[in-house]
């Protein structure tokens, strides 16, 4: 029978082994940052506004489909997000940021398929037939429902703004990592989407 110590050593050796495979998994995306963030072009600014530390979506976060099915957070991962929060009933603001996330999305050509369109709903309205239709198509929109409360312990609005006013991008590795200002220029949103996009071409795929 090992005795305590040998035990606790194994432990320990456990863990640290276990610490060093993250560690290798999460490189490139830290790589990928550090490029972006740091050995940038001078003079180059971002349009939309950095979350630092990145927050990862929480595995708890009680997610559903509009059937009422749960969906767990983790599927989310392996792709690019492109969020919308919003009520089913969808005011023209959300319309406005529906219809911006799926041209943008449409003009990245064939690097469109690591981005996925979340519309996550934060009521319990149902979206109008019509309007889902709209966001459906080749690549549909993913429309989920979450309440508001749980949402805003992952997403976070900018001071003195609504939770609803901004689109929201997340890594794949489920990080909400950045957050375009209200009213977004859609120009100026794709070139942080495509550097984005650039700067993890090493480590990101299409599809999950």
């Amino acid at each position: 029978m090992p005795t305590p110590d040998l035990s606790q050593r194994r432990t320990v050796s456990g863990r640290l082994k276990m610490l060093l495979v993250l560690g290798v998994c999460a490189a490139p995306v830290i790589a990928s940052y550090f490029t972006y963030f740091v050995i940038r072009p001078e003079g180059r600014t971002n349009y939309s506004e950095f979350v630092t530390p990145p927050r990862e979506i929480p595995a708890a976060l009680p997610l559903s489909d509009l059937a009422g099915q749960p969906v767990s957070a983790v599927g989310l991962h392996g792709q690019w997000l492109m969020v919308v929060t919003a009520g089913g009933a969808c005011d023209a603001r959300c319309e406005s940021h529906l219809v911006l996330q799926r041209q943008l999305v449409e003009t990245l050509g064939k690097e469109k398929g690591r981005v996925d369109k979340v519309w996550l709903i934060t009521d319990d309205a149902t979206p109008a037939p019509a309007l889902l239709k709209a966001i459906g198509g080749a690549q549909p929109a993913t429309v989920l429902r979450v309440p508001a409360a749980e949402l805003s312990k992952w997403l976070e609005p900018a001071s003195g703004r609504q939770l609803d006013e901004h689109v929201y991008l997340v890594d794949p590795m489920g990080q909400w990592m950045m957050r375009a200002p209200p009213e977004p220029d859609p120009a100026r949103l794709k070139r942080d989407l495509e550097r984005l996009l650039r700067a993890s071409a090493s480590w990101d795929q299409p599809g999950r």
